[in-house]
């Protein structure tokens, strides 16, 4: 396949000046995606600006349908470029309303929001006894355009409450973009009761455009620059490293417990200095902690030490999806990671099978880019250091 010469404005132009000037190689299939892309662009651009509504006013609605561009979901290996691609669009997406988040974090906030509008309802605040409609509305209110990295679904609740969501959302004009390294085909896989769930995936493709980025390179291990912050195998050389890491980020002075307050409890942290925490994996992983339990930790501290993480077996699954989680989260907050293992990232997981073994090869990427030079640069930046 030919790079594309003569573009107008969108994402293959600005893929096209990055690979022109050497910053990018140039990548047929991201090439690819970015048209898929531009054509959204393009469908935005020419829409007619909708009349103003109130936030509910258009969940009324019977007499007109909301048009909206075709979405787009991308799926493939990690590093590929998946990530990349979609920020250059969303920066150049021609909304106000849009909103660009992990998926995690988002279905965090959506759980929060129904949580709500149960007290309202209890309270005698509002006759809407179903909280969904409301919750759509007031996303939808926010936000025409929802841009998701990595989109997966490992927990039941998530998987009960997307179809409702999503019908809701989609049939009043919303647009969807999401990045993913499962297909849509294989999203909840193996989980409990799915066939509950395998009306959203005919949803999702009814309102987006499925496709692939198969790129053969894995950018993020080109750029890989290894730093001493992930230490293996565990024993007294691996506690002192991690000793002596944890004395040169908090530069020797005192640490002590502290807590997260989180929605009428609170998140136990076993050691913090100032910006820096240092968990256990049975403290983070063993616990029933969830995805806004992780944002609450990654949105205190830049810093995070994880010790001791152990391999992971099929006994330990639900170890293993908060793992997943977790890491995810430090890497999309740009959270600065020092962690000590029994094996090295890709040996970790003993058994691939299900949801977590795709999963997982997203976190041995993102283990290996957490320590790279360019990462360190970004958590910098973005953390204001």
């Amino acid at each position: 396949m030919s790079m594309p010469d003569d573009l107008s404005p969108g994402v293959s132009a600005q893929l096209k000046a990055l690979t022109d000037s050497g910053s990018l190689q140039a990548d047929a299939a991201q090439f690819a995606v970015a048209g898929h892309l531009d054509r959204i662009l393009d469908e935005m651009r020419a829409r007619v600006p909708a009349q103003k509504r109130s936030a509910l006013g258009w969940l009324f609605s019977k007499n007109k349908k909301a048009e909206a561009a075709k979405g787009l979901y991308v799926y493939g290996s990690v590093g590929r470029g998946k990530t990349m691609l979609m920020d250059m669009f969303f920066k150049m997406a021609p909304v106000e309303s849009k909103r660009r988040a992990h998926f995690h974090e988002f279905m965090a906030d959506v759980h929060a929001r129904i949580h709500a509008q149960r007290q309202r309802f209890k309270a005698g605040e509002t006759k809407q006894a179903d909280p969904v409609p409301p919750v759509a509305a007031s996303i939808r209110a926010e936000a025409e355009l929802l841009c998701f990295d990595e989109f997966t679904v490992t927990d039941i609740a998530d998987a009960m409450i997307l179809s409702r969501l999503f019908t809701e959302l989609f049939a009043h004009g919303c647009i969807l973009v999401a990045t993913s390294n499962v297909e849509p085909d294989n999203l909840y896989f193996n989980g409990l009761n799915r066939g509950l769930f395998l009306p959203f995936i005919g949803l999702l493709k009814q309102y987006v455009t499925v496709t692939t980025l198969d790129s053969p390179t894995d950018y993020r291990m080109e750029k890989l620059d290894s730093l001493p912050v992930y230490v293996t195998p565990l024993g007294t050389k691996a506690d002192a490293a991690m000793d002596a890491a944890w004395s040169r980020v908090t530069g020797g002075e005192d640490s002590e417990p502290t807590h997260i307050p989180m929605k009428g409890r609170q998140i136990d942290v076993p050691l913090a200095c100032g910006r820096a925490a240092r968990f256990s994996f049975a403290s983070l992983c063993e616990v029933p902690l969830g995805a806004s339990d992780y944002l609450a930790i990654a949105h205190r501290f830049d810093t995070v030490f994880v010790e001791n993480i152990p391999c992971l077996s099929p006994a330990k699954r639900n170890e293993t999806k908060r793992f997943i989680i977790l890491i995810d989260t430090l890497y999309d907050n740009s959270v600065r990671l020092f962690a000590s293992g029994e094996k090295m990232p890709e040996e970790l997981l003993v058994e691939r099978k299900g949801t977590e073994g795709f999963e997982f090869d997203r976190t041995i990427s993102r283990l290996f880019e957490m320590r790279s030079a360019d990462y360190l640069a970004l958590h910098r930046e973005k953390r204001g250091l």
